[in-house]
Formats: structure tokens, C-alpha cells, sequence
């Protein structure tokens, strides 16, 4: 006999306090395991195709582990020391492009940009903060990254598990399943289906959808000769998951620093901004409807709202944490909605089927 729905709502509320519990207090220490575990899960499907192909899972996830390990020492080596030297240039020429920008306003349109006048102040105030708080600001976004736990335990923690959870991915799931309360296990794995087909739309497809206009968006930048074209490129694909946003940002910082760098070269400019018109292009009618599907359930602002309210509560180890979060109440509550929609509290009663108190008196002869 089932529960009554009162005393499940009281389990499984505490059952998600206690998580939210755990993450306050041990966020930090869970962070590699957090970090190798999406990788697990991201890497999963290929383990798989690799045994369909014939080779068993440890050799299968050997193999994954190898050439991720050599992507990795590739990275190491020579994108990330490139991507963090144009990123610490970037910030030390921005307070001069931001001067140069005002000078200009100034002479073409002296009435917008008076002496004193607001956009004149913002300017001055945004290159003064760009120039202060800049290198500021990215020292601190890679020391909250790196700093929570030992870079040296990271790097060697999150592979180690990855690869273990890899390797044992499926006897995972079937462990889980197998400890499903009985009443329910099917509605449980519909919702599980649910959950694991949105997480693989946007996780996986998305991922790839970002890596790929990433790397288009650099390597068409640096090959037109723009400067600082790594970080732009990077830049627009990481935020490529926000629909249009990534293409405006990278754009429009790829075309304002191109008018500084090229200004009279108008084929160059064109080149920069028909690099993004074809990035677009790419994502909206191939990238996109291949990798991610036209209905993926997990809508933009429901995903920033998710990264917020974690991000701000639990920090970094939230904001990867939000994700799956958001796609799994994203789900249930699509649930909740269809329940319902087909309660009695929304469709009211049968049409013909009135009460008798509800039927009116005859008339009298």
C-alpha cells in the first residue's frame, strides 16, 4: 500500500533539505567529485558506442581517458597560457580604446558627448574601472575556480573520478532503479527519462554547440588578424547557450575592436562581422537542430535564474549544481501541471453530471 501523498511530500522534503545541507557545508570538498562526475555523465554515450563497437568497457573508458588526458596536456600547454596573455592584454589596452572611443564621440558629435555630460562620466568611469579592477577581477575568477581546493589535488582528483564513474556508469543506474520505491518506479523512470533526455539535449549538445562556434570564432578571427580574436571567439561561444546573446557580445566586441584595429580597412570589418553572421547561420540551421533538437524543455531565463540563485548561495559548486537542478524541476513541475490540468480542481465537474442540491427546483403548476 502507497504512502499517503502528505507523508511522501514530508520525506522527500526532507530528503532535499538534507541536500541542499550537505552542499552548504561541504560544497568545496565536493567540488572535483562534483566536476568528475558531469564529466562521467557528459562521456557516458560515447563509452557506450565504443562497447557496441566491440571493445569492453574498461578498454572503452581507457581509451576515453587518454585522449582526454592528451586534450587536456594540448590545453594546458599552449591555449590556456595564449587565452590568459590576450585576456590580461585585452585588459591592460581597454582603458586606451575607451579614451580613444571618447575622443571620437567628442569630435564627431560635441552636443552628445558635452564636457561633463553623462556619457563623457560613464566612459571615464568605465575605463577607470576596467583599468583598477580589471586584472583584479580575472586573477579572481581563476583563483575562485582553483582556490577552493588545491589546484594540484583537482587536476589529479577529477580525472580519477571521472574515470571510475565512467567505468561503473550503467551498474550505477542499476542500482539506483533497483532501490526505487516499488509503488512508483514507473513514474519515477518516466520522469528520470525526462530529465536525463533534457540534461542530454542542453549538457551535450549544447557543450558541443558552444566548443564548435567557439573554436570557429577564434580561428576566423586570428586567421582575419584581429587582435585579441582568442578571447572574443571564446567569449562569444561559452556564452552561446543564451540564444542571440552569444553573437551580440562576441560581435559587438569583435566589430568595436576591429573599427579601433582596422578603421579605413572596411574589407577587414566586413570579413569580422560576416565571420558571426556565418557563425549564426551555422548554429540556428545546422549546429542547433542537429546536436540540441528543436525542444530541448529547459528555457534560457529558467536556466540564468537557476545559475543565479545557486551560484549566489553556493558559489561555483552551485552554479554547476543548477543545471541538473533546473532541468529536474523543470520536469516535475511539467508534471505537476498535467496532474492538474487533469484534477477535478481544474476541469470541474463532468458536464452533465450535476449534484443534486446543483439541479433546479421544478416550477410550480
Amino acid at each position: 500500500m502507497a504512502l499517503p501523498v502528505r507523508q511522501q511530500m514530508i520525506y522527500w522534503g526532507l530528503v532535499a533539505a538534507a541536500f541542499l545541507v550537505l552542499l552548504w557545508y561541504l560544497g568545496p570538498i565536493l567540488l572535483p567529485f562534483i566536476v568528475g562526475a558531469a564529466i562521467a555523465y557528459i562521456l557516458d554515450p560515447l563509452a557506450d558506442r565504443l562497447e557496441l563497437m566491440g571493445l569492453p568497457r574498461a578498454a572503452a573508458t581507457s581509451v576515453i581517458t587518454l585522449v582526454g588526458v592528451l586534450i587536456l596536456v594540448i590545453a594546458v600547454a599552449v591555449l590556456i597560457p595564449l587565452l590568459v596573455q590576450q585576456t590580461n592584454a585585452l585588459v591592460r589596452v581597454a582603458p586606451e580604446y575607451f579614451a580613444a572611443l571618447r575622443s571620437t564621440l567628442t569630435a564627431r558629435f560635441p552636443e552628445i558627448v558635452a564636457e561633463g555630460g553623462i556619457v563623457q562620466t560613464g566612459l571615464a568611469d568605465l575605463a577607470e574601472l576596467i583599468r583598477s579592477r580589471g586584472g583584479q577581477l580575472a586573477q579572481q575568477a581563476l583563483t575562485y575556480v582553483f582556490g577552493v581546493v588545491n589546484a594540484v589535488v583537482f587536476i589529479v582528483v577529477v580525472p580519477v573520478v571521472a574515470f571510475y564513474l565512467l567505468l561503473d556508469w550503467d551498474n550505477m543506474v542499476a542500482r539506483i532503479d533497483d532501490l526505487l520505491p516499488r509503488d512508483h518506479v514507473g513514474r519515477i523512470r518516466r520522469i528520470a527519462a525526462e530529465i536525463d533526455a533534457t540534461l542530454a539535449s542542453f549538457v551535450r549538445g549544447q557543450l558541443t554547440v558552444c566548443l564548435i562556434l567557439g573554436t570557429f570564432y577564434s580561428a576566423g578571427l586570428m586567421l582575419v588578424g584581429l587582435q585579441f580574436g582568442l578571447v572574443v571567439g571564446a567569449i562569444a561561444g561559452l556564452i552561446t547557450f543564451i540564444p542571440y546573446v552569444g553573437a551580440l557580445v562576441g560581435g559587438g566586441l569583435a566589430i568595436g575592436l576591429a573599427l579601433f584595429q582596422f578603421w579605413g580597412d572596411w574589407t577587414a570589418i566586413g570579413l569580422v562581422a560576416a565571420i558571426f553572421a556565418a557563425g549564426q547561420f551555422l548554429e540556428g540551421n545546422v549546429l542547433t537542430p542537429k546536436l540540441v533538437g528543436e525542444s530541448v524543455g529547459l528555457h534560457p531565463v529558467w536556466l540564468l535564474l537557476a545559475l543565479s540563485a545557486f551560484g549566489s548561495i553556493y558559489g561555483f559548486v552551485g552554479m554547476l549544481v543548477a543545471v541538473p537542478v533546473a532541468a529536474a524541476l523543470g520536469v516535475v513541475t511539467r508534471h505537476v501541471v498535467a496532474e492538474y490540468k487533469d484534477s477535478m480542481l481544474y476541469r470541474g465537474r463532468e458536464r452533465g453530471t450535476l449534484l443534486p442540491e446543483e439541479t433546479e427546483p421544478a416550477d410550480d403548476a
